[in-house]
Protein backbone atom coordinates (compact mmCIF):
# COMPACT_ATOMS: atom_id res chain seq x y z
CA UNK A 1 0.00 0.00 0.00
CA UNK A 2 1.19 3.38 -0.49
CA UNK A 3 0.29 4.97 2.37
CA UNK A 4 -1.84 4.44 5.60
CA UNK A 5 -2.40 8.13 5.93
CA UNK A 6 -3.51 10.67 3.38
CA UNK A 7 -0.65 11.39 0.56
CA UNK A 8 -0.99 15.83 0.19
CA UNK A 9 1.52 17.33 -2.05
CA UNK A 10 1.85 21.19 -1.91
CA UNK A 11 3.82 24.00 -2.97
CA UNK A 12 2.66 27.55 -3.53
CA UNK A 13 0.79 26.73 -6.64
CA UNK A 14 -0.16 24.04 -6.56
CA UNK A 15 -1.98 20.91 -4.22
CA UNK A 16 -2.97 17.37 -4.71
CA UNK A 17 -4.61 15.53 -1.85
CA UNK A 18 -6.41 12.11 -2.54
CA UNK A 19 -9.36 12.24 -4.69
CA UNK A 20 -12.58 11.62 -2.67
CA UNK A 21 -16.36 10.91 -3.90
CA UNK A 22 -17.17 14.38 -2.03
CA UNK A 23 -14.93 15.55 -4.98
CA UNK A 24 -17.91 15.11 -7.52
CA UNK A 25 -18.93 18.43 -7.47
CA UNK A 26 -15.47 20.03 -8.12
CA UNK A 27 -15.35 17.83 -11.26
CA UNK A 28 -18.30 17.51 -12.76
CA UNK A 29 -18.14 20.98 -14.86
CA UNK A 30 -15.29 19.58 -16.82
CA UNK A 31 -17.07 16.68 -17.70
CA UNK A 32 -20.15 18.48 -18.48
CA UNK A 33 -18.71 21.42 -20.31
CA UNK A 34 -15.32 20.40 -21.78
CA UNK A 35 -16.12 17.56 -24.05
CA UNK A 36 -12.75 17.63 -25.45
CA UNK A 37 -10.58 16.97 -22.99
CA UNK A 38 -11.44 13.58 -22.77
CA UNK A 39 -10.93 12.75 -26.65
CA UNK A 40 -8.09 10.56 -26.01
CA UNK A 41 -9.77 9.59 -22.37
CA UNK A 42 -9.54 5.18 -22.27
CA UNK A 43 -12.81 5.32 -19.77
CA UNK A 44 -15.76 7.14 -21.14
CA UNK A 45 -16.56 10.70 -19.22
CA UNK A 46 -19.77 12.36 -20.62
CA UNK A 47 -21.84 11.91 -17.73
CA UNK A 48 -22.92 12.36 -14.12
CA UNK A 49 -23.06 8.74 -13.22
CA UNK A 50 -20.06 7.78 -15.17
CA UNK A 51 -17.59 10.36 -13.65
CA UNK A 52 -19.64 8.58 -10.31
CA UNK A 53 -18.11 5.41 -11.56
CA UNK A 54 -14.78 7.01 -12.16
CA UNK A 55 -14.41 8.54 -8.92
CA UNK A 56 -15.90 5.07 -7.03
CA UNK A 57 -13.06 3.11 -9.23
CA UNK A 58 -10.23 4.93 -8.28
CA UNK A 59 -11.06 4.83 -4.57
CA UNK A 60 -11.89 1.38 -4.70
CA UNK A 61 -8.58 0.84 -6.30
CA UNK A 62 -6.72 2.98 -3.80
CA UNK A 63 -7.76 0.73 -0.82
CA UNK A 64 -6.85 -2.31 -2.86
CA UNK A 65 -3.28 -0.60 -3.10
CA UNK A 66 -3.19 -0.86 -7.33
CA UNK A 67 -3.54 3.28 -8.10
CA UNK A 68 -3.58 6.34 -5.97
CA UNK A 69 -5.94 9.23 -7.64
CA UNK A 70 -5.50 12.86 -6.44
CA UNK A 71 -7.53 15.71 -7.07
CA UNK A 72 -5.78 18.69 -8.56
CA UNK A 73 -6.36 22.22 -6.90
CA UNK A 74 -4.63 25.32 -8.42
CA UNK A 75 -3.57 27.86 -5.58
CA UNK A 76 -2.82 30.30 -8.37
CA UNK A 77 -6.54 30.78 -9.79
CA UNK A 78 -8.27 29.30 -6.40
CA UNK A 79 -9.73 26.67 -8.63
CA UNK A 80 -10.08 22.75 -8.80
CA UNK A 81 -8.32 22.32 -12.20
CA UNK A 82 -8.46 18.06 -12.81
CA UNK A 83 -6.91 14.88 -11.86
CA UNK A 84 -3.71 12.72 -12.46
CA UNK A 85 -2.72 9.60 -10.43
CA UNK A 86 -0.42 7.17 -9.48
CA UNK A 87 -1.15 3.46 -11.26
CA UNK A 88 0.17 0.14 -11.94
CA UNK A 89 1.99 0.46 -8.52
CA UNK A 90 4.91 -2.06 -7.57
CA UNK A 91 6.70 -0.93 -4.59
CA UNK A 92 8.46 -4.73 -4.33
CA UNK A 93 10.25 -3.65 -7.80
CA UNK A 94 10.41 -0.01 -7.03
CA UNK A 95 8.15 1.35 -10.18
CA UNK A 96 4.84 2.84 -10.81
CA UNK A 97 3.30 4.31 -13.81
CA UNK A 98 2.24 8.05 -13.19
CA UNK A 99 -0.98 9.30 -15.47
CA UNK A 100 -4.82 9.67 -16.03
CA UNK A 101 -3.72 12.97 -16.16
CA UNK A 102 -6.35 15.71 -17.25
CA UNK A 103 -6.85 19.24 -16.88
CA UNK A 104 -9.51 21.67 -17.47
CA UNK A 105 -8.82 23.80 -20.71
CA UNK A 106 -8.02 26.88 -18.69
CA UNK A 107 -5.00 25.08 -16.96
CA UNK A 108 -3.41 23.24 -19.70
CA UNK A 109 -0.22 24.77 -21.11
CA UNK A 110 0.17 26.59 -17.87
CA UNK A 111 2.95 26.33 -15.01
CA UNK A 112 0.05 23.89 -13.42
CA UNK A 113 1.33 20.53 -14.94
CA UNK A 114 4.81 21.00 -14.59
CA UNK A 115 4.52 21.45 -10.39
CA UNK A 116 2.24 18.54 -10.30
CA UNK A 117 5.12 16.54 -11.69
CA UNK A 118 7.26 17.95 -10.06
CA UNK A 119 5.67 17.11 -6.78
CA UNK A 120 4.95 14.08 -7.75
CA UNK A 121 8.37 12.44 -8.97
CA UNK A 122 10.13 14.44 -6.20
CA UNK A 123 7.63 12.09 -3.67
CA UNK A 124 8.10 8.92 -6.16
CA UNK A 125 11.72 9.04 -6.00
CA UNK A 126 12.77 10.52 -2.42
CA UNK A 127 9.62 9.51 -0.16
CA UNK A 128 8.74 5.83 -1.62
CA UNK A 129 12.61 5.17 -3.11
CA UNK A 130 11.31 4.20 -6.60
CA UNK A 131 14.07 3.31 -9.21
CA UNK A 132 11.50 3.86 -12.50
CA UNK A 133 8.36 6.35 -13.00
CA UNK A 134 7.11 5.20 -16.44
CA UNK A 135 4.39 7.30 -18.32
CA UNK A 136 2.41 6.21 -21.53
CA UNK A 137 -0.15 8.00 -23.91
CA UNK A 138 -1.91 7.81 -27.02
CA UNK A 139 0.63 7.76 -29.22
CA UNK A 140 -1.42 10.30 -31.58
CA UNK A 141 -1.71 12.84 -28.61
CA UNK A 142 0.67 15.17 -29.60
CA UNK A 143 0.19 17.79 -26.35
CA UNK A 144 0.40 15.02 -24.20
CA UNK A 145 3.95 13.30 -25.58
CA UNK A 146 4.87 17.25 -25.93
CA UNK A 147 4.50 17.72 -21.69
CA UNK A 148 5.92 14.10 -20.78
CA UNK A 149 9.35 15.42 -22.93
CA UNK A 150 9.14 18.71 -21.67
CA UNK A 151 9.96 17.29 -17.96
CA UNK A 152 12.35 15.22 -18.89
CA UNK A 153 10.60 11.73 -19.91
CA UNK A 154 12.70 9.54 -21.88
CA UNK A 155 10.62 7.96 -25.38
CA UNK A 156 11.27 3.88 -24.48
CA UNK A 157 8.97 2.88 -27.29
CA UNK A 158 5.63 2.08 -28.64
CA UNK A 159 3.02 -0.46 -28.07
CA UNK A 160 1.47 -1.23 -30.53
CA UNK A 161 -2.99 -1.92 -31.18
CA UNK A 162 -2.50 -1.37 -27.45
CA UNK A 163 -5.71 -0.73 -25.89
CA UNK A 164 -9.35 0.17 -26.72
CA UNK A 165 -10.35 3.56 -26.78
CA UNK A 166 -13.80 4.98 -25.13
CA UNK A 167 -14.83 5.63 -28.81
CA UNK A 168 -13.94 2.21 -30.16
CA UNK A 169 -11.12 0.81 -32.21
CA UNK A 170 -7.97 0.97 -30.45
CA UNK A 171 -4.70 2.92 -30.06
CA UNK A 172 -1.10 2.46 -29.74
CA UNK A 173 0.29 3.91 -26.77
CA UNK A 174 3.59 5.47 -26.44
CA UNK A 175 5.79 4.79 -22.93
CA UNK A 176 8.02 7.01 -21.45
CA UNK A 177 9.99 7.08 -18.42
CA UNK A 178 12.14 8.70 -15.72
CA UNK A 179 14.45 6.72 -14.14
CA UNK A 180 15.77 7.41 -10.07
CA UNK A 181 19.04 8.18 -11.32
CA UNK A 182 17.96 10.42 -14.56
CA UNK A 183 15.62 12.77 -12.06
CA UNK A 184 19.11 13.15 -9.66
CA UNK A 185 21.21 13.79 -12.25
CA UNK A 186 18.84 16.46 -14.29
CA UNK A 187 14.74 16.17 -14.12
CA UNK A 188 14.63 17.47 -10.81
CA UNK A 189 16.54 20.46 -11.40
CA UNK A 190 15.13 21.16 -15.29
CA UNK A 191 11.69 21.09 -13.34
CA UNK A 192 12.89 23.19 -10.80
CA UNK A 193 14.23 26.37 -13.07
CA UNK A 194 10.21 25.78 -14.93
CA UNK A 195 8.41 25.86 -11.84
Amino acid sequence: MLSETPVILENEKVLLRPLEMSDFDNLISFVINEPDIWKYNLVPLRTKEELTKYIADTIDARKHGKEYAFIVFDKVKNKFAGSTRFYDIQLQNKSLQLGYTWYGKEFQGTYLNKNCKYLLLEYAFETLGLERVEFRADNDNERSKKAMLSIGCIAEGILRNHLPTAKGGRRDSIILSILKNEWHDKVKNLLLQKI
